[in-house]
């Protein structure tokens, strides 16, 4: 069993070695990516089962005992991430191939497009898995030079400059990142996670407030919490759809999960909890009110990535058993959801050449596939019963209700407004694109015209004369996209999204057994101590400790 945790990230980087070897090959290209997701998905299906029935998998790679070797580490939630992750990248995966297939791979070059979103996955999973704070940074730079590589794909002027934003972002993250692992050894003289739950404690209280906060300021970037998010609705919305699906799904969450590993492992007695509702109440609170005031459908789902992710960190603010459960659960819900809507998107802009509400319109009629795939993860988002997105914040508000702190009783009713103004941005978004009939008219000729033109109707005019307005005041905004042509959309693409709203379905019919896996996950993460069993053999408290098969010669790791 052990044998088989290496394999998630080998399997991944393997195929895009195979891929690159192949640039001529672009159906044998295709069938390895297809075939090493499918081996992902399954693969991480099974550690979901072994973790759960058998405990924590630790492999030493190279055979060098933790804390002097690399440990990789799978637990219930790293299980659950892995599981989630290899799904959409598999769905993603389908939904561009048929995109590819339909346009010729004119904007994807396919030579670099497999390699590169394969290496994507990989670092993405050997982020889940690290066991150590460095193969942690390690596993962000693979993902993020490849997600590089992905945002700027066609060279186009608005992708250039959103990259060009990313990476200098990302760049400084990483620098923080690796400052505060500096820190980290210097004060504890080491990196393993488990390790350091022992050494951390041992620190003076303001030594371990700045080594929490650097980390926190790090992971809070690459997570996009407020005030760290400004970067976001600049640099997702002009990756082209399947990309930008990929990351809002799956890249900020990447930095969820980190933060949720540190608070959890490195600082389970934080003194920064209070901090982190009210990061959360802003984010909530910012996000939604950047969303509502868009009108580009991907400006707008950004902001409400950005608004969801106070979800998350609402929950770790808790910092409880059951308040880690729920975000598990509400984590695993909106990789799914969120990354839905972006190829429901991905299919508006292919029918309508837009993605600009005041463009759009009357879709309904000519579309209503299209219509449907947005509605439903739309209300699923929006936290209409009885979808995951409802049952994910039943449960954060109940571990609030619960706890009964003047902070989660504010939290509470912020994030019952959010979801409701949630619902109420997607939802005019889905009236203005489907339901608003597209009328045109012919103008009256006046002093200088040239004869009947067709012209947008009263409505869409003033959408488009306040839309021009609004990024005329923004600072730096990127320039309107001109409209696009109408492109035919393939099954493969309606099918792979139709499958991903039928998991996100999944998360609603399977919620019982999923939020009884999340709150085993949220006892995992309430108790350090068994990660500490598991990697090191030792308890806490320094008496020889069982684990899971994986104890060290002579029964205990030196420590100081």
């Amino acid at each position: 069993m052990i044998a088989l945790v290496p394999l998630v990230v080998l399997l991944p980087l393997a195929g895009a070695a195979l891929t690159l070897a192949l640039p001529g090959y672009r159906r044998l290209q295709q069938a390895l990516t297809l075939v090493v997701l499918v081996a992902t998905v399954v693969l991480s299906g099974v550690y979901m089962w072994l973790v759960d029935a058998h405990g924590t998998l630790v492999m030493e790679v190279g055979g060098w005992a933790a804390p002097f070797g690399i440990a990789l580490v799978i637990d219930r939630v790293s299980a659950l991430m892995l599981a989630v992750s290899s799904v959409v990248l598999l769905g993603v995966f389908l939904f561009s191939l048929g995109q590819g297939l339909a346009d010729g791979d004119d904007d994807t070059p396919v030579s670099i497009y497999y390699p590169t979103y394969l290496v994507l996955g990989a670092g993405v999973f050997n982020a889940f898995i690290a066991g150590d704070l460095f193969n942690l940074y390690v596993g962000f730079e693979i993902l993020l030079v490849s997600s590089y590589v992905l945002i700027t794909l066609s060279g186009t002027a608005h992708r250039i400059r959103a990259g060009i934003t990313y990476v200098v972002v990302s760049l400084v993250s990483s620098v923080l990142f690796l400052a505060a692992i500096a820190f980290i050894y210097g004060a504890t003289g080491t990196v393993n996670m488990a390790q350091l739950t022992l050494r951390i404690a041992e620190l003076p209280a303001d030594v371990q407030l700045l080594l929490n906060l650097a980390l926190l300021i790090a992971f809070g970037i690459k997570a996009a919490v407020f005030p760290l998010s400004f970067w976001l609705p600049d640099s997702y919305p002009t990756a082209p759809a399947p990309v930008t699906a990929v990351f809002a799904g799956i890249l900020t969450k990447v930095g969820v999960y980190a933060i949720i590993r540190t608070q959890t492992g490195l600082f389970p007695h934080s003194s920064v909890d209070g901090l982190l509702f009210v990061i959360a109440g802003l984010t909530l609170v910012v996000g939604i009110l950047g969303a509502v005031s868009q009108l580009d459908i991907k400006r707008l789902l950004s902001f409400t990535l950005i608004s969801h992710i106070g979800y998350m960190i609402f929950g770790i603010a808790m910092a409880n058993a059951a308040g880690f459960g729920a975000t598990v659960y509400y984590i695993a819900h909106h990789i799914i959801v969120q990354t839905t809507l972006f190829l429901a998107v991905g299919l508006i802009e292919r029918n309508g050449g837009t993605t600009s509400l005041s463009e759009l319109g009357g879709m309904m009629r000519r579309a209503p596939v299209i219509a449907v795939l947005f509605f439903i993860p739309m209300l699923n988002l929006g936290g209409i019963p009885p979808f995951s997105g409802f049952l994910g914040k039943v449960g954060l508000f109940t571990v609030a209700a619960e706890l009964a702190s003047p902070g989660a009783y504010w939290l509470m009713g912020v994030g019952a407004l959010v979801s409701l103004l949630t619902l109420y941005a997607l939802a005019r978004a889905w009236v203005l694109a489907f339901w608003r009939p597209r009328k045109r008219v012919e103008p009256v000729d006046g002093a200088g015209s040239t004869g009947a033109v067709p012209a947008l109707s009263a409505e869409a005019v003033m959408l488009r004369e306040r839309e021009e307005a609004m990024l005329e005041q923004l600072h730096n905004a990127p320039h309107e996209r001109p409209q696009q042509e109408q492109k035919e959309i393939p099954r493969l693409m309606t099918g792979a999204t139709a499958g991903m709203i039928a998991v996100s379905i999944a998360l609603t019919v399977f919620a019982g057994p999923l939020m009884a896996y999340s709150w085993r996950a949220g006892d995992e993460l309430a108790a350090p101590e068994g990660l500490v069993v598991s990697v090191l053999g030792e308890s806490p408290a320094g008496s020889p400790g069982g684990g899971s098969g994986d104890t060290h010669p002579g029964g205990e790791v030196p420590h100081e």
